[in-house]
């Protein structure tokens, strides 16, 4: 449990600061933590935390301040340093090894820091037991990682950090991809980390899992500390207003559209191997139609399925009226239907290529002249216009997309898409891993693109996003629709009840 504020912290960082080519990336940042203690680093996208979190791994060097660890100081301290400290970091990619077993993975750094040329398999399986037993888990040992659920290589990550006698593990990020229940069992998790005295520096944009399970709550802002003090001395609203400095309003959507509406499309049977079968729903001009279910429940093989990606094998696609055969992409573009898909990172966006051209990928064609010859100046206004409309976030449209932070990648990607001016929007997790202040600016963009008559699906398992944005709810199970939803007619513990039965 956490210590008496009178004793020493395990970690105190003092005055820590950072520049990037003359940008402050932190500014005189007191940071500390004491044994057992579960803190909450918050802030939005670039507002410093992940540079304050490589400076205390020893990845990067502050320009200034000091680091403590059991009260002794270090100017910087080096990876290894901060291992032999205690000190771990699960970043949000985990860093584990896809083609090797659980058991490897978890043992590999253990066999290496013991200097083992000759792999003892025996003890490779009984030290990655112990490990998952510490934190009451069970999987399968020889099962290739690149096949777990991303629950399950959370779990193998922290394994593997308290192998090493983690006394500070700092989760960067943990839940950003996992569903309801998964969080539950990690915050359990992280609660029985603190029992045994571990420590744990917790990174998240989840409110409501802030509150859940943190003690203390560190604010960054544009690289300063705005605010901290124990959890219960802040509410979402306080918290919110420390993170962005701003108030966020309310979702403004418009109201629902109403029978008269024109349909703009309308699935009948919809089915795909044994991923979904008998989906039936319909989407009119000016609805945000949500789509919500549990990892598994076939909501992201439908918004494939309707993106021509992975095409349906049963049941009818009209769109406007007109039956439509969705067999790949091109056919769904010229349907007049955008997708944006649920990992930006590697199946929407062009990392290294400029936000420029991530922007116009989509619209070439209409800018090319009979030669093929593109016309530069009108593209690169076009574009422009859509980043502007949007407010990304950057000096140029010709820095790397990788450069943005999470919310801002995620407006290029949705610059992108209307560009080609769809009629049909389908968003699959649109707010996955953007802070809280970008997340209500997409929100806003979604109830804005209602109000222009597009049709918007959004498929999401957060359940406050799906009943902020969308007009109606369609609850998924086992590959089917099972229940409709309006969104003034269910709480958020109604709709995760209702996802669980």
């Amino acid at each position: 449990m956490s210590e008496a504020p009178s004793e020493q912290p395990l970690v105190r960082l003092s005055g820590i600061s950072k520049s990037f080519a003359g940008v402050h990336a932190l500014r005189d940042v007191d940071l500390e933590i004491r044994r057992g203690e579960i803190v909450c680093l918050a802030g939005e996208n670039g507002s410093g935390k992940s540079t304050l979190i490589k400076i205390l791994a020893g990845a990067q060097d502050a320009d200034a301040g000091t680091i403590a660890i059991d009260g002794r100081e270090h100017r910087a301290l080096h990876p290894i340093e901060a291992v032999r400290a205690g000190i771990q970091v699960i970043y949000q990619d985990f860093s584990l090894f896809p083609n090797l077993t659980v058991a490897e993975n978890i043992a590999f750094n253990h066999q290496l820091s013991h200097g083992r040329r000759l792999v003892n398999w025996r003890l490779v399986r009984r030290i990655a037991r112990e490990a998952l037993e510490r934190i009451g888990v069970r999987i399968d040992l020889d099962r290739r990682v690149e096949t777990l659920p991303v629950a399950d290589k959370q779990l193998v990550a922290i394994a593997r950090a308290l192998l090493h006698d983690a006394r500070l593990i700092v989760m960067d990020e943990p839940t950003t991809a996992l569903t309801e229940r998964e969080v539950r069992s990690l915050l359990d998790i992280i609660r029985k980390l603190q029992r045994d005295g571990v420590a744990v520096l917790f990174v998240s944009h989840k409110l409501k899992e802030i509150f859940a399970v943190c003690e203390k709550i560190v604010v960054l802002r544009n690289g300063r500390k705005v605010a901290a003090g124990p959890a219960s001395e802040f509410d979402l609203g306080s918290l919110t207003f420390h993170m962005t400095g701003r108030t966020l309003e309310a979702v403004d959507l418009p109201p629902p559209a109403g029978p008269g509406a024109p349909e703009l499309l309308r699935v009948e049977g919809l089915g795909r191997g044994r991923e979904f079968d008998g989906v039936s729903f319909c989407l009119r001009a000016g609805e945000v139609l949500g789509i919500t279910g549990l990892l598994g429940s076939g909501r992201t093989e439908l918004a494939k399925a309707l993106f021509g990606l992975a095409p349906a094998d049963r049941g009818r696609i009209l769109v406007e009226g007109r039956e439509a055969a969705i067999r790949s992409v091109r056919d769904a573009m010229e349907q007049g239907i955008g997708y944006v898909p649920e990992d930006r990172l590697t199946e929407g966006l062009f990392l290294p290529q400029s936000i420029g051209r991530n922007a116009a990928v989509g619209i070439l064609d209409r800018f090319a002249g009979r030669g093929g010859a593109l016309d530069r100046p009108a593209l690169e206004g076009h574009v422009e216009d859509w980043v502007r409309r949007l407010k990304v976030a950057t000096p140029s449209t010709a820095l790397p997309v990788q450069s943005l932070s999470g919310g801002n990648q995620q407006r290029v990607v949705l610059a992108r898409w209307l560009a080609t001016r769809p009629r049909i929007l389908i968003l699959n997790g649109p707010t996955v891993g953007v802070d809280v202040g970008s997340k209500a600016d997409i929100h806003a963009i979604i109830a804005g693109l209602a109000r222009d008559g597009l049709g918007v699906v959004v498929i999401s398992d957060d359940l406050p996003e799906v009943l902020a944005a969308c007009h109606r709810i369609l609850v998924m199970r086992d590959g089917r629709i099972v229940e409709e939803v309006a969104r003034d007619e269910a709480s958020e513990d109604q709709l995760a009840h209702r996802l669980a039965s």
